[in-house]
C-alpha cells in the first residue's frame, strides 16, 4: 500500500508541476523595466481631467468583446495600470476632455489575434497528462491479477536463487526417501545414461506422508541439487470463480515449464484439485474437475513433455483420483513417514545449527523423547526453547528449556497464576497419581518422566510418560493396559474422595475410543472375531467424507456395544484394583505433589520405597506398614 501511494504521489507531483509550467507560459510574463502602479477606473479618469497624463496606451483584450487595459505614464514617470470595462465609453470620455494646449499622447493598440491551435492547446496538454496519468495508475492497481487478461496465466513462481538454495544436505531423517529422489537429479543431470538404456525417468512423483514431514522441503532439494528451474505452485492456485481459468492456468504452466526444460513444477497440496471425479455436487462440469482433466491430459495426453519433471505433495492420497496415480502420470509414490529416534537426532542436529547449545544438551536423550515428533515438530521445539531461553536471560538452551518447551508443545502453557483450592489441589494430585502408578505397574507402558498439578492448556495438570522406543503397530495387550491407565484417574478419585468429576471426560473419550477401535477395525473381540466393521472408505458422494456404509446388522451393532462396555469396564475394575493394592504410594505421591507441584519421574520411582514413603507422609516404616488400605483411605478422606 505505501508503495502505491507513493508512485501515485510521484504521478500527481509531476501533474502539478506541467499544469503550474503551462498555466504561467499561457499568460505571457514578460519582465518589465520599471514597477508598474495599478490605478483604479475613477483615478485614471482624474489624472487625465487634471493633465498630469503625459501618454496613454489603450489595448482591447479581444476583437469580439469591449472590455481592455490602459496602461499611461505619468507627468513624473509614474507607470499606470488599468483594466477598461468599456473601451468605447473610455474613449468618450477622452473626446470630451479639452485638447488645447494639452500634449497627451494617444496610443491605441490593435487586439493580439490568437489562432485557434494555440487557444486551445494548454487544454489538449492537460487532458492529455491526465489520461496517461489515469492509464497508468488504473494498470498499476491492476497489476496484481486484477486484469481480465491474467485470469488465465498460471501463478506459479520460478525459483532461480542461488544464494538460498536448498540441498540433501538440508534434509535430515529420510535417507531413503532422499535415495527414491536422487535418481531424478542424475537424469537431470545426465539423461543421456538412462536414455541409452532405453530406461523412462517417471513423469511424476508423488509425495505421500503426515504434515510437517518435509514433502515441501524435499522437492526443493531436488531442485537445488538438479539445479534446474523450479516451478512451485499450490492446488488451490488453479481453481478459481471464473469457469475455465483452472484449466488455462495448467496449460500457461506447462507451457512455462517446457520453455525452461528441463525442469522441475512443484504441486503442493494437490488433494485440492486432485480430488476424485464425481465425489461433488458439480457433477462432470465442475470447474474443479475441468481442471483435473487438463492436468491429465497435460501430464499424460497427446502432447509431449520430455524433461518435465512433475512432483506433487498431499496428506489425503486415498482421496486422489485413481486416473492421477496410474504408471504414466504419477509414476512413483514416495511415502514420507514421521522420523524414527535415529532420524530425529539428525533432524535436531540440522535445526540446532547457528543455535548456542548448553554443553550438557545431549541431542540424543531429546530424540528419545520427541516419539512421534515430525521435522516440523522438532524445528519448532528448538525454536520454543530458543524463546524461552531469550525470556529468561541465558545466553545458550540447556536441557531445562528443551523440557519446557517439549511440555508447552505437548499439553499447553503452565498458568501458574491461576487460584485453585486446596481441595481441587488434592484431587487434581489423586487423579495424576492414579494415572502415574498405572504408567510405572503395568508391563507394556512407558515409565514416568514428570507429573504436575499445575493447570496447563486446559487440563488441570498432566502425567508425562518417557517413550522407550518407537512403535510401528499396538498389541492387544498394550491396547488393554493403555485404557486401563486412561482411566486411572477416575478410579483414583472413586477411591479417595468418594465421589467423581468431570476432569476424567477426556480419559473416558479416549478409552472408549480405543475400546471401539479394537472391536470394529482390528478384530480383537474374542466374541466378533477378526472381523472389519463398517467401511472405512467412506462414501465417494460429497467429498467421501460425510457418510460411512454400515454393513453389519442392528444385532451385531448390539453386540459391538456389548464388547466396548466389556472393554473398559474390565480397564476400569483392574484399575481399581491395581490402586488399592497400591494405596499407601497413591496417598504419598498426592502428598508430594500438593506440596511441590510437580514431580519427575524419579522422585515419582521413590515412593515405591516404604522408607522413602514413610518419610513423606510423617510415618514410621512399622507404621506405614501396619495400617491397611482401607484405613489409610478413610484418614486421608478425612483430611480433605
Amino acid at each position: 500500500m505505501n508503495k502505491y501511494w507513493r508512485s501515485a504521489g510521484l504521478y500527481v507531483l509531476i501533474f502539478i508541476v506541467i499544469f503550474a509550467i503551462v498555466s504561467f507560459s499561457g499568460q505571457g510574463i514578460v519582465p518589465q523595466e520599471k514597477e508598474v502602479v495599478v490605478y483604479t477606473y475613477s483615478d485614471l479618469l482624474t489624472s487625465l481631467r487634471k493633465d498630469d497624463v503625459k501618454s496613454i496606451s489603450i489595448t482591447k483584450a479581444t476583437e469580439v468583446s469591449d472590455y481592455g487595459m490602459a496602461e499611461a505614464v505619468l507627468d513624473d514617470g509614474t507607470k499606470i495600470s488599468v483594466n477598461l470595462p468599456s473601451v468605447t465609453a473610455f474613449m468618450q470620455e477622452i473626446n470630451d476632455l479639452p485638447m488645447e494646449g494639452s500634449d497627451l499622447e494617444i496610443i491605441s493598440a490593435e487586439a493580439q489575434k490568437q489562432s485557434l491551435l494555440s487557444a486551445m492547446l494548454p487544454t489538449l496538454i492537460l487532458m492529455g497528462i491526465m489520461v496517461v496519468i489515469m492509464v497508468v495508475l488504473f494498470g498499476r492497481m491492476q497489476g496484481g491479477g486484477g486484469k481480465m487478461a491474467s485470469f488465465g496465466k498460471s501463478r506459479a513462481k520460478m525459483n532461480l536463487d542461488e544464494n538460498n538454495k536448498v540441498t540433501f544436505d538440508n534434509v535430515a531423517g529420510c535417507d531413503e526417501e532422499k535415495a527414491e529422489l536422487e535418481e531424478l537429479v542424475h537424469f537431470l543431470k545426465n539423461p543421456k545414461k538412462f536414455t541409452d538404456l532405453g530406461a523412462r525417468i517417471p513423469k511424476g512423483v508423488l509425495l505421500v506422508g503426515p504434515p510437517g514431514t518435509g514433502k515441501t522441503l524435499l522437492a526443493k532439494a531436488v531442485a537445488g541439487e538438479a539445479n534446474v528451474p523450479f516451478f512451485s505452485i499450490s492446488g488451490s492456485d488453479f481453481v478459481e470463480m471464473f469457469v475455465g481459468v483452472g484449466a488455462s492456468r495448467v496449460r500457461d504452466l506447462f507451457d512455462q515449464a517446457k520453455k525452461n526444460a528441463p525442469s522441475i513444477v512443484f504441486i503442493d497440496e494437490i488433494d485440492a484439485v486432485g480430488r476424485r471425479r464425481g465425489a461433488g455436487l458439480g457433477g462432470g462440469h465442475d470447474e474443479r474437475e475441468q481442471t483435473l482433466n487438463q492436468l491429465l491430459v497435460e501430464m499424460d495426453g497427446f502432447g509431449i513433455n520430455e524433461s518435465v519433471i512433475i512432483i506433487a505433495a498431499t496428506n489425503r492420497a486415498d482421496i486422489l483420483d485413481p486416473a492421477l496415480l496410474r504408471p504414466g502420470r504419477f509414476d512413483r509414490q514416495v511415502y514420507v513417514g514421521r522420523p524414527d529416534v535415529k532420524g530425529r537426532e539428525a533432524i535436531l542436529r540440522v535445526h540446532s545449527k547457528g543455535k548456542p547449545m548448553a554443553p550438557e544438551v545431549d541431542l540424543k536423550v531429546v530424540a528419545q523423547t520427541t516419539a512421534g515428533f515430525t521435522g516440523a515438530d522438532l524445528a519448532n521445539l528448538l525454536n520454543e526453547a530458543a524463546l524461552l531461553s531469550a525470556r529468561d536471560g541465558k545466553k545458550a538452551i540447556d536441557m531445562e528449556e528443551i523440557q519446557k518447551a517439549l511440555i508447552k508443545i505437548g499439553v499447553g502453557t503452565e498458568k501458574k497464576t491461576r487460584v485453585i483450592s486446596e481441595k481441587e489441589k488434592y484431587i487434581t494430585a489423586y487423579h495424576e497419581s492414579g494415572h502415574a502408578i498405572l504408567f510405572e505397574v503395568l508391563s507394556e507402558l512407558d515409565p514416568v518422566h514428570s507429573i504436575s498439578i499445575i493447570p496447563t492448556g486446559m487440563a488441570g495438570g498432566y502425567t508425562m510418560p518417557l517413550p522407550g522406543e518407537d512403535k510401528m503397530y499396538m498389541t492387544k495387550l498394550f491396547m488393554e493396559q493403555e485404557i486401563v491407565s486412561l482411566l486411572g484417574g477416575r478410579a483414583a478419585e472413586a477411591l479417595v474422595i468418594k465421589d467423581i468429576t468431570t476432569g476424567a471426560s477426556n480419559d473416558i473419550e479416549r478409552a472408549t475410543a480405543m475400546a471401539r477401535s479394537m472391536v470394529t477395525q482390528y478384530g480383537m473381540s474374542d466374541i466378533l472375531g477378526p472381523i472389519q466393521f463398517g467401511d472405512d472408505s467412506n462414501e465417494v458422494f460429497i467429498g467421501r467424507d460425510w457418510g460411512h456404509t454400515r454393513n453389519y446388522s442392528e444385532a451385531v451393532a448390539t453386540t459391538i456395544d456389548e464388547e466396548v462396555k466389556r472393554i473398559v469396564t474390565k480397564g476400569y475394575n483392574e484399575a481399581l484394583q491395581i490402586l488399592r493394592d497400591n494405596m499407601e504410594v497413591l496417598h504419598a505421591s498426592a502428598k508430594l505433589l500438593v506440596e511441590k507441584e510437580k514431580v519427575t519421574g524419579e522422585e515419582f520411582r521413590q515412593l515405591f520405597d516404604p522408607s522413602v514413603r514413610a518419610n513423606i507422609l510423617g510415618l514410621t516404616v512399622e507404621e506405614e506398614e501396619a495400617p491397611s488400605a482401607q484405613t489409610q483411605e478413610e484418614d486421608h478422606q478425612t483430611e480433605m
